[in-house]
C-alpha cells in the first residue's frame, strides 16, 4: 500500500444507495454524504446521508455544510454524473470533502459503475463486502 493510502472498503448497503438515488436524481446529478470510520490503514464506509437542502442539476450537485451539525463519521461525497463519465471534473476536485469522493456513471446498474478517488483526484481501488 502507497504510504497515507488507506484500503476502501464499502458496505454493499451503501454501493446499492449510492446507485440507488442517482438513478432517481437522474437526468440530474444526485449528491450523498458518505458515514463510516477510518483506521489506521482501512476507511470502511457504512452509510450514506441525503444532505439537507441539497441542490441537484443537470450538470452540478451541490449542498452547504453549515446545515450539517458537527458530525466525524463523515468521510466523504458521492455524486453521480448522468453523463456516464466517472473522471472527477476541475471542480469536483476543487469541492471535494473528507477523504474520499465517489462518482456513479450512468447507467448506475453496478459498483462496476463507481469509481473512487482521493481529495487530489488520484483513484483508488476499492472492493464491497455483504
Amino acid at each position: 500500500m502507497v504510504a497515507g493510502r488507506r484500503k476502501v472498503l464499502f458496505k454493499r448497503s451503501v454501493v446499492e444507495s449510492i446507485l440507488s438515488y442517482s438513478k432517481m436524481c437522474y437526468p440530474n446529478e444526485g449528491i450523498l454524504l458518505l458515514r463510516g470510520r477510518k483506521t489506521r490503514d482501512t476507511l470502511e464506509v457504512n452509510g450514506v446521508v441525503i444532505p439537507p437542502g441539497a441542490m441537484h442539476g443537470r450538470n452540478f450537485s451541490s449542498f452547504s455544510w453549515f446545515f450539517l451539525p458537527p458530525d466525524r463519521s463523515y468521510v466523504g461525497v458521492a455524486h453521480s454524473h448522468p453523463s456516464g463519465a466517472m473522471e472527477p471534473s476541475h471542480q469536483d476536485i476543487l469541492h471535494s470533502s473528507g477523504s474520499i469522493m465517489v462518482i456513479a456513471g450512468y447507467p448506475f446498474t453496478d459498483e462496476g459503475c463507481i469509481s473512487v478517488y482521493d481529495t487530489e483526484g488520484n483513484k483508488m481501488d476499492f472492493s464491497v463486502e455483504d
